[in-house]
């Protein structure tokens, strides 16, 4: 039985989320109809440029993607300490740039004065946009939403164009966060539709390469802030350089099968989040099938549950073997 988003997303324990959207059937509505030989691929885009678009209003970072044929990978952040700093005019433009808000939003901006009771039902209203732009549930149904109004008109026709629920996974800790951006970040090459990360369409790692090669970072993307420390700036607690190595050596064995030559290996990644480059391996290519709801070491897991109030850990006995 599917589990209520409420009791999947628990920000005492983690800010990091994996999400995954499939076309309903898990059909190619966004890459090439086997039956009819039809291009959809540019709907490819569409994804990726509305993803984009919403982490600019929304208070929630977008850490990797990958936009498939069938189905889109994010790890998200969702950024509450932001949201909660933004005064209520900040809320209302933000929140304006989605959606049309309400007679009493629209009166406050064009700045006509609200009356006591007005006042009332705008400082609520305001709470409900607050929340919402830190909610990956809103976050999804815009973008799901767009894309499937979009595809739906170019077709003529009517239906739904995803499933009806996306699944999410917290990601409890650095080990897990690492391990989930590569297994997005690859989904591309293990379903042989490019060779190498930069030639990834409409994926972060494409993204991240691009802007590496001038020694930049994508301002669309979460950054990389580097090795954790006691003062840590906002972002992925990771040197961007080794992530990008990492990710490429891991692609490699994917690619050519050759598990056994990553086992000498010593990447600072992998040596900081102490996992051993074969249960690396098999992390990166196998996430989804291994791991099912939250994941993490057990440790996180326990906090995780007790503070959610659920009873049973999923993915106990594979977070033991994995990520001990």
């Amino acid at each position: 039985m599917a589990i209520a988003r409420k009791r999947q997303v628990s920000l005492v324990d983690t800010k990091y989320y994996h999400c995954i959207s499939r076309c309903v059937r898990r059909a190619f509505l966004c890459g090439e109809e086997h039956f009819t030989g039809q291009s959809y691929e540019h709907r490819r885009g569409w994804v990726e440029n509305k993803l984009l678009e919403l982490a600019k209003v929304f208070c929630i970072d977008v850490c990797a993607y990958a936009v498939m044929s069938n189905h889109t990978h994010l790890v998200l952040y969702v950024d509450d300490k932001k949201v909660n700093r933004l005064n209520d005019k900040a809320i209302i433009i933000r929140w304006h740039k989605l959606c049309k808000g309400t007679a009493l939003t629209q009166k406050y901006i064009q700045g006509e004065a609200l009356s006591k009771a007005e006042l009332i039902f705008f400082n609520q209203t305001v709470k409900e946009y607050r929340e919402r732009l830190s909610s990956i549930s809103w976050f999804m149904r815009l973008l799901n939403e767009d894309i499937a109004r979009r595809a739906n008109k170019e077709d003529n026709c009517t239906g739904r164009f995803w499933e009806g629920r996306f699944t999410s996974q917290a990601l409890l800790d650095e080990a897990a966060l690492a391990a989930c951006m590569a297994y997005v970040d690859l989904n591309p090459i293990r379903a042989k539709m490019a060779n190498t990360p930069e030639e990834s369409d409409h994926t972060s790692v494409k993204q991240r390469l691009t802007y590496a090669k001038e020694g930049k970072q994508p301002k669309q993307l979460l950054r990389f802030a580097g090795m954790p420390r006691q003062i840590m700036p906002k972002g992925l607690p990771f040197e961007l350089k080794s992530y990008l190595e990492l990710v490429e050596l891991t692609g490699r064995c994917i690619r050519e099968d050759k598990r056994g030559y990553i086992k000498s290996t010593h990447l600072p990644l992998l040596e900081r989040v102490n996992i051993s480059p074969e249960n690396w391996l098999k992390l990166t290519t196998q996430f989804t099938r291994v791991f099912h709801g939250a994941v993490g070491r057990p440790a996180s897991q326990a906090s995780y549950c007790e503070n959610l109030k659920r009873k049973r850990r999923a993915n106990i006995s594979n977070c033991e073997k994995l990520l001990a």
